[in-house]
């Protein structure tokens, strides 16, 4: 009968440190992790107290030199626009003859425009009174800036001369003249000054109110 010896297997012991590396990772990977979401809630926590502090009243410093310069810079505000259309009569009469002799009479359909506003180059330094967060502006009177006919649509409708007579070649520009005289007394009549006088209040009071007073005064 033969025998068979058997070798012992051997068996190298385990390492025993395999483990700290992993371990060690978990470690530094938590500490980052850590250290991340501490840096965000900060930084959101500096974020709103940020916007807290932004989101606090504003508050304007505008003294009266200021305030002289910022309605004087607007020079002539216009604020109203008045048209109108008419039809104007003019004519030449003869001191001896009859007007179907030698008359010359025209007629013109004219459409003009009067804009009315104030000049706030004309703003004195005591017309304005600045206290704190309150201004007070007393504004110059509102006036009548240009009478103009348009004429594009300014036309002669008529014109008749007698039998003895040439058309008179200054006959139409005296209409238009009186055309214009005629518009500029109409947007007075119709109140053209009282309205320029209140939105020009209107448009500084906005615009002093957008400086940051609170209480703003202007007549």
């Amino acid at each position: 009968m033969a025998v068979t010896d058997l070798q012992p297997t051997r068996v190298e012991p385990a390492r025993r440190l395999s483990w700290f590396p992993a371990v060690l990772a978990g470690v530094v990977l938590t500490l980052v992790a850590i250290g991340v979401t501490v840096w965000i809630f900060a930084g959101l926590g500096l974020l709103q107290l940020g916007s807290m502090l932004r989101g606090g009243p504003v508050h304007i410093n505008v003294d009266q030199p200021t305030v002289v310069r910022q309605i004087r810079g607007l020079e002539r505000l216009e604020t109203v626009s008045y048209t109108m259309d008419k039809i104007v009569s003019g004519e030449r009469e003869n001191p001896i003859l009859p007007q179907f002799l030698a008359g010359d009479r025209l007629l013109l359909i004219a459409h003009g425009e009067a804009v009315a506003g104030v000049d706030l180059s004309k703003l004195a330094p005591s017309d304005v009174s600045v206290r704190g967060d309150s201004v007070r502006v007393h504004l110059p009177p509102a006036e009548i800036f240009t009478t103009s006919l348009d004429n594009a649509k300014t036309k002669v409708y008529s014109r008749d001369t007698g039998l003895f007579s040439s058309a008179d070649p200054n006959l139409e520009g005296e209409v238009r003249e009186a055309a214009e005289r005629q518009l500029r007394q109409a947007a007075l009549d119709d109140g053209i000054l009282t309205s320029a006088n209140a939105n020009a209040r209107q448009t500084i009071t906005n615009i002093l109110k957008s400086l940051g007073f609170a209480k703003v005064e202007v007549n």
